[in-house]
């Protein structure tokens, strides 16, 4: 599939507010639900319709299941009861435990829930079977319509589903959630931090639990309090420990929220406990202070109220820290906004975006182990020009989010291995040449290459300029991206790629007949013999001309020119009208063509007669034209073959056709110039 790169210019981040509605009617939810009540109908989805192709796109369902509406399941069905809590989220048969992680942290913040949920739905008197949420995407916030109809299978959810019979709100958020990635399948299986980032638009951040700062207990504490959402999981060594339960009621490869961290006196010593959830609702920590442990029997009634501290198979439980870093190994923190959680001072970010695409042929080099193309990469120019109060360097954060891979699951696509390097600018303008990457090391880069929707690091760095690469690890993948940079001070993003700009040297002029060199002499005698007196052959008599000189031509190997780039060749030096080539305007063509052949085959490396697609932009900017990321995709996609290899002939077609568009537009300009002086005149 085509990915090309819309618009990469810095970007305002998104805010709730204006979040855009995604139905392809192309009306809101208020629009919508006032028809069916106008109608007397309830509401049915056609972007997301009540059959399998909503639920799964590689099987059918193993069993019947049947689509029903909240109020065919219970008599009384409400959207919330009781508040919306961290109990209202009960695992079905759907392996999207790290979605209901997210949503049980979700429910820490009120103010977080109500952007995501709103709270004014449902099923009063103008129940009309519509609701709506809103979800981060990309810097957009989409406010995601869907009617009521809900899996089940002999009168039960077979999802989500909430521990109170009658509520459905839970059950709804993942059905948008669902929608909004394309089917309930989509959200098999995924990192917790996808989801928050989802839920707030805020920035994730991944600690491995074995090598986390020694004050990683104050860290979780403050996160917390900031409202910040927090998850954790148990590594697997091999496909077969996915969700294997180990001896103390733990599960490998399972998504958990953290709900809670604490210190308890115990015994006339304080210990550091930290409550988890297991989105289950069920299957718990058997260790020491979990639920029915002796541990609490030393603990005061007014204490454990204080915990919220309850003897029940609810899926929570507290355990001593200490213990939790010994079963844990990942701790995701989801950052509402960026905050240094090792700093006790807010500080108000400065986010700068920039959307992007890796286009295979083009763009998509991959990283720093394939020289060859990695040059050709997108780069992202990051000006650090103040230092952080009181410090001496400049703190960031670089996150980089492949964009839309869940939603493209059902055409075979998986979550690419990404991650991005960091250079030290040389303080010259433009892309960045492949001499550039050969001869100087990276300044900076992210943690690890990964195959997870984003990958985020905090850096410090001297002011200056810096030179930032988003890539993917192999080579020839294509995606989307989204890069996001926060920073404490303002930092000023360019993309390298952003200018358009021709240097054409001054149009050659034939010369005079007395001195015309022995190549013209050759030339006008075949001239004579094809054409006759008028020395003027049309686009088949340029082609054998064109043809039989090339084959003379040592050194090089491509194919024959084509009829067709001989008729784009009399359509750009025709210029007499006369749908022919004269024999003056021939030999400025061939002083053209002549270097036209000599830059090919400055680029054709192995002397093979085609040109990698990826050395493209060097060839075009040999020849006079600097091109941005977008038109250099579209060339791509038109002149390259399935090996990202571009004959001479398509280089050719490619060099005629820029240059006609060139003088389109110099024409334009001029007429524009003169339209202004005009009006000056006036």
């Amino acid at each position: 599939m085509p990915y090309l790169l819309q618009d990469s210019k810095p970007r305002p981040a998104a805010h709730p507010g204006g979040a855009r509605g995604a139905h392809s009617s192309g009306k809101g939810y208020e629009q919508l639900k006032q028809e069916c009540l106008r109608r007397g109908v309830l509401f049915e989805d056609p972007d997301f319709p009540a059959c399998n192709s909503s639920l799964f796109f590689s099987e059918n369902p193993a069993i019947p299941f049947v689509w029903k509406r909240p109020g065919d399941i219970v008599k009384d069905p409400k959207f919330i009861v009781g508040g919306a809590t961290r109990t209202d989220i009960c695992q079905g048969d759907l392996g999207d435990c790290w979605l209901l992680a997210a949503i049980a942290s979700l429910t820490l913040n009120e103010k977080t829930l109500a952007r995501v949920v709103p709270l004014d739905q449902n099923f009063g008197p103008d129940y009309a079977g519509i609701f709506h949420f809103q979800f981060w995407q990309h810097n957009e916030w989409l406010d995601v319509v869907i009617d009521d109809r809900l899996p089940t299978f002999k009168g039960r959810l077979v999802f989500l589903h909430s521990a109170e019979l009658n509520e459905f709100w839970s059950a709804l958020l993942e059905k948008a959630y669902a929608k909004l990635n394309g089917s309930y399948e989509s959200l098999k299986g995924g990192s917790t931090i996808e989801a928050m980032e989802d839920f707030t638009g805020g920035i994730g951040e991944t600690y491995d639990v074995k090598e986390a700062p020694d004050n990683f207990y104050e860290i979780l504490g403050k996160a917390l309090k900031k409202c910040s959402m927090v998850g954790c999981s148990i590594d697997t060594s091999s496909a077969a420990e996915s969700e294997a339960r180990t001896p103390f009621g733990l599960v490998k490869g399972h998504a958990y929220s953290v709900t809670g961290i604490e210190e308890v006196s115990y015994r006339g010593r304080q210990v550091q406990l930290i409550r988890i959830r297991n989105p289950w609702g069920q299957v718990e920590w058997n260790g020491p202070w979990s639920d029915n442990s002796a541990e609490w029997r030393s603990v005061s009634p007014s204490e454990q109220r204080r915990l919220s501290q309850a003897a029940r198979d609810d899926g929570e439980f507290w355990m001593k820290f200490e213990d939790f870093k010994v079963h844990f190994d990942k701790v995701e923190i989801c950052n509402l906004t960026p905050d240094a959680l090792e700093d006790s001072t807010a500080h108000k970010w400065e986010v700068a975006i920039h959307q992007g695409s890796w286009v295979r042929g083009a763009t998509a080099g991959g990283c720093r182990n394939f020289l060859e193309t990695f040059w050709t990469n997108p780069q992202i120019k990051l000006h650090l020009t103040e230092e952080d109060d009181g410090q001496e360097d400049c703190t960031f954060i670089a996150a980089l989010m492949q964009k839309g891979r869940r939603k493209l699951k059902k055409l075979g696509a998986e979550m690419l291995t990404i991650g991005y390097s960091i250079y030290e600018s040389p303080g010259t303008d433009g892309h960045l040449g492949k001499d550039f990457f050969r001869y100087h090391a990276s300044k900076a880069r992210s943690k690890t290459y990964i195959n997870l929707r984003e990958v985020s690091h905090r850096f410090k760095l001297p002011p200056g300029d810096y030179i930032l690469i988003p890539t993917t690890f192999e080579p020839h993948q294509e995606a989307d991206f989204c890069l996001r940079i926060f920073s404490e001070k303002k930092a000023i993003t360019e993309d390298l790629d952003e200018n358009v700009a021709i240097d054409l040297p001054e149009p050659l002029h034939p010369t005079p007949s007395p001195q015309e060199t022995e190549e013209e002499k050759q030339f006008r005698a075949l001239f004579e013999q094809i054409s006759g007196k008028d020395l003027a052959i049309s686009a088949e008599e340029l082609e054998y001309v064109l043809n039989a000189v090339l084959k003379k031509t040592k050194n090089i190997q491509f194919k024959n020119l084509s009829l067709i780039s001989c008729r784009n060749i009399i359509s750009l030096m025709d210029t007499n009208g006369c749908g022919k080539l004269e024999f003056s305007d021939f030999k400025v063509f061939w002083e053209k063509l002549k270097k036209w052949i000599s830059i090919f085959l400055r680029f054709d490396f192995d002397k093979s007669g085609s040109m990698s697609s990826y050395e493209l932009r060097g060839a075009l900017k040999a020849a006079g034209y600097q091109l941005n990321n977008y038109l250099l995709q579209l060339i791509v996609l038109r002149y390259s073959d399935e090996q990202f290899q571009i004959e001479f002939d398509d280089f050719l077609n490619c060099l005629i056709r820029l240059e006609n568009a060139s003088r389109v537009f110099q024409a334009l300009s001029v007429k524009n110039k003169e339209f202004i002086n005009l009006n000056i005149g006036e």
